[in-house]
């Protein structure tokens, strides 16, 4: 999921089709999507990730700690993920050091949102 999640920068990557109304319903803009969603990454104490999961057909943002996923029942929130975030420090360490939220604000520009609307709309199904 996550390389898949992932491909060459891009200028002005956005989600469009039929994920774009269901983020800006909930989130009301991309742009505050994308600030919900950084949060849950750069506010993970230590390693994790920060997911967009569908959780009864509703999109959430959540974190999970190390390895766990919200596919687990251990997870706080379960549901299907959508996108996901590795905030691991080996994911970023080499370029980014301790700066974790340059890495994710980099990121971004890399989300392969093509890929992450056929996760939502196989989801949706």
């Amino acid at each position: 999921l996550f390389w898949q999640s992932m491909r060459a920068p891009k200028d002005n990557n956005q989600p469009s089709g039929s994920l774009l109304a269901p983020i800006n319903g909930k989130f009301t803009s991309v742009d505050n999507f994308k600030k919900v969603f950084s949060d849950a990454g750069k506010n993970r104490f230590g390693s994790g990730w920060a997911w967009l999961i569908l959780k009864d057909r509703q999109l959430l943002v959540t974190s999970t700690p190390n390895q766990d996923n919200p596919l687990m029942d251990v997870a706080g929130t379960t549901g299907f993920p959508v996108l996901g975030l590795d905030v691991w420090e080996h994911a970023y360490y080499l370029k980014y050091q301790n700066k974790r939220p340059d890495y994710i604000d980099n990121w971004w520009s890399v989300v392969n949102w093509d890929f992450i609307q056929q996760r939502y709309d196989s989801a949706m199904k």
